[in-house]
């Protein structure tokens, strides 16, 4: 390789280099405002009241109201997901333990994801039904992108935490 390929070379990976750096940053510090954000309104009488439809028509989180009411079933969904976004915003710190709170995140997704399958009225039924979405089902809808971020943020973490152990 010539001294001129080697710099040319060098001169596209610094803005890929800053794109990636800054979009990974973004990705990170975007999902905690989001699942902060939205774990801090589940403290809410609003909020609760808005997941309990969701909640209570899943095959597989409906038995919570069993044990607790929507609102305290709420709270812990709310600590749940401020400590997840606490757990994410560590990374440069603790990465394995931000490691965690990605995990955390994908759980989360994946619950809420399932909700598109099992909550009445996700498509628009006015429009033609599903696939076009009501709002419920557009509110549903994001949190593919979310998982996807989550994942990454995972993956992000354990390679900090393996950069870690070797230095």
């Amino acid at each position: 390789m010539t001294a001129v390929t080697t710099q040319a070379t060098a001169e596209v990976r610094v803005p890929e280099t800053v794109a990636t750096r800054v979009g990974g940053a973004m990705a990170r510090y975007g999902l905690v405002v989001v699942i902060g954000w939205i774990g801090l309104l589940k403290f809410t009488s609003y909020e609760a009241q808005g997941i309990q439809p969701l909640v209570a028509n899943s095959p597989f989180m409906s038995w919570v109201y069993e044990v607790f009411s929507v609102t305290t079933f709420s709270t812990l969904l709310g600590v749940l997901e401020v400590g997840a976004a606490v757990l994410l915003a560590v990374k440069p710190w603790w990465p394995k333990i931000s490691a965690v709170g990605s995990v955390i995140a994908v759980g989360l997704f994946l619950a809420t994801i399932s909700f598109l399958f099992t909550t009445p009225g996700i498509g628009e039924e006015t429009a033609g039904g599903f696939p076009l979405l009501s709002m419920t089902g557009e509110f549903l809808i994001k949190d593919v992108a979310l998982l996807g971020i989550a994942v990454w943020t995972l993956a992000d973490a354990l390679r900090a935490g393996r950069i870690a152990n070797h230095a």
